[in-house]
């Protein structure tokens, strides 16, 4: 088989020279793949989740809606525009990134089924010429790639990360551009926001940046509160459990490393790091206590929290022939046997999307195989 492609915008995976050895019989949970679709769109490049359906993008001009619990399709955003590279849903808006460094925006509605008015792009042209001619650099778009999307919807923002080293703010309203933070020394991969209104950045320059935005600042209100190391590895995807306890970021020397807030100090502490991908971790997402991580190794795993800190590997989930390029997890549902488990999509760049169910050991075993 020929090697997979690798878009510009992704760095080619660091491997590590071992392949870590695993005796599913003694995994606590059971797993299977419950779809499989392969819709010759190239690459998966995008996932999100929302409201009961699935958005994917790839290197097509196509958005794909998949409808759940029977991931069927059910609907299609086109634009001229190819390469789909970071999705974000949120009420009743979807926000896309193409590789043309502008970002798409859908109104979804239901009439029966869910329908997609297309709103806006950002930035619009007049506002990029008009910027440009005025040197105004906050109101030019990216000169770089976007890779990955943010949403403060309390605060009305769209957070933009790119390969040019910056992080653009967007007000959702008018869907102008506010600010432009200086973020990285190098490509910014990921970016990820708490509730509370914190901004997470990571970057190839081997950090995590932590920044808070002051209303009383005048244009760039953001200021940078204090820097991450990740031990001398490149970070390419963040992830934030869901109360803001913990942060984690995936490098590519396969390693997931955590940080958790301190009891009384509010601040970051580094927790220590999962190990288990041979491959750059290239994509993370949390639900409840559950961490999963998707890498180049072609295997997303999937890890629990105890209560007191420590992590434990649940399930590998073997399957795709390419690198794990974005997941996504639904919600905990209760099984028909009365076991909780997850469900998680997962899209590679061998083009196929997947999508699991986790669950204790016992249940989901007995019905199907494990791997699809």
């Amino acid at each position: 088989m020929p090697p997979h492609r690798l878009s510009p915008f992704i760095s080619p995976p660091l491997l590590r020279p071992t392949k870590l050895k695993l005796d599913h019989d003694h995994l606590p949970t059971s797993h299977r793949c419950v779809s499989s679709v392969l819709k010759k769109d190239g690459q998966i490049l995008s996932i999100a989740a929302s409201n009961g359906l699935v958005y994917t993008g790839s290197e097509t001009n196509l958005v794909r809606v998949w409808k759940l619990p029977e991931f069927t399709e059910c609907g299609q955003l086109k634009t001229k525009a190819c390469m789909v590279v970071a999705l974000e849903v949120s009420n009743d808006r979807v926000y896309a990134a193409y590789a043309d460094a502008k970002i798409r925006v859908w109104r979804r509605t239901w009439d029966g089924a869910p329908k997609h008015v297309r709103l806006a792009t950002i930035p619009r042209t007049g506002i990029y010429v008009r910027g440009y001619i005025s040197g105004k650099d906050k109101m030019m778009k990216h000169m770089g790639a976007i890779t990955s999307l943010a949403m403060n919807i309390s605060d009305d923002i769209l957070y933009s990360a790119s390969l040019d080293k910056t992080v653009k703010v967007w007000r959702i309203s008018d869907h102008k551009c506010i600010e432009t933070i200086q973020a990285h020394t190098d490509p910014v991969n990921a970016i990820v926001v708490a509730d509370d209104g914190v901004l997470y950045t990571a970057s190839d320059d081997a950090t995590v940046r932590v920044w808070r935005r002051n209303f009383c600042s005048g244009d760039r209100p953001h200021s940078l509160t204090v820097t991450l190391p990740a031990k001398n590895s490149p970070v390419k995807t963040l992830s934030l459990t869901g109360d803001g306890s913990v942060l984690y970021g995936g490098c590519t020397d396969g390693y997931i490393h955590y940080w958790h807030k301190g009891w009384f100090s509010g601040q970051l502490q580094y927790g220590g790091a999962l190990q288990g991908h041979t491959h750059a971790v290239m994509c993370l997402a949390t639900v409840s206590n559950y961490v999963i991580s998707g890498s180049a190794d072609s295997t997303c795993r999937v890890w629990t929290r105890e209560q007191d800190g420590q992590h434990k590997c649940l399930a590998v989930l073997q399957g795709h022939r390419g690198p794990v390029r974005c997941v996504s997890v639904l919600p905990a549902r209760a099984r028909d046997d009365g076991e909780d488990g997850c469900s998680i999509c997962t899209g590679s760049l061998d083009g196929i999307l997947k999508v699991w169910h986790v669950s204790p050991k016992g249940n989901a075993g007995r019905r199907s195989p494990q791997n699809g």
